[in-house]
């Protein structure tokens, strides 16, 4: 026998309050907790996965309910794997892609960091001094990053590839 299990993410119609669809994310979600806080604890996320299920749906606060989801966003589980940057195409100011370290020694590329992330490690960085430039088994020259440790987030499954996305610094 298969437990069944109910979810409820959202209200739309209260029974002293009737249609709420009007009301921001923030006042539904209260009055939500407020309506089935007695069943049980409030959403775990860490839980999730060990229960089945395959992410979130992320919502505006201050939103209205409208019908359809183009105003939600769906985020999945995914599996990371820290890496260390070693070097830098671009500018320390600008860098355009990172040569990155996985734990096991091996070096792969990242894709184009974008204009946010290439400010954040620019920052994260710091002063430290331009290294040396090399050239990596993909033929781009980089140079090298002598500072501080610096720890990125990649996507794990997709380090046998060529090419990585950076998804954050850490």
């Amino acid at each position: 026998m298969v437990a069944r299990r109910n979810f409820v993410f959202d209200l739309l119609a209260h029974p002293d309050h009737g249609d709420v669809r009007g009301r921001s994310y923030e006042i539904r979600r209260t009055l939500l907790v407020e309506l089935i806080g007695a069943l049980g604890p409030p959403l775990q996320v860490e839980v999730l996965r060990a229960q089945g299920i395959e992410g979130l749906v992320a919502k505006r606060a201050s939103g209205t309910y409208r019908g359809g989801r183009r105003d939600w966003k769906k985020i999945k589980h995914a599996e990371t794997l820290d890496a260390r940057v070693v070097g830098y195409s671009g500018t320390p100011a600008r860098p355009r892609h990172l040569l990155l370290e996985l734990a096991d020694g091996t070096r792969i590329r990242s894709q184009r960091v974008t204009g946010t992330l290439a400010a954040q490690i620019a920052r994260a960085a710091g002063t430290s001094a331009p290294g040396a430039r090399i050239r990596a088994d993909d033929g781009e020259t980089y140079t090298t990053y002598e500072g501080a440790p610096l720890l990125v987030e990649v996507p794990a499954g997709t380090t046998r590839h060529a090419v990585v996305t950076v998804t954050r610094l850490r």
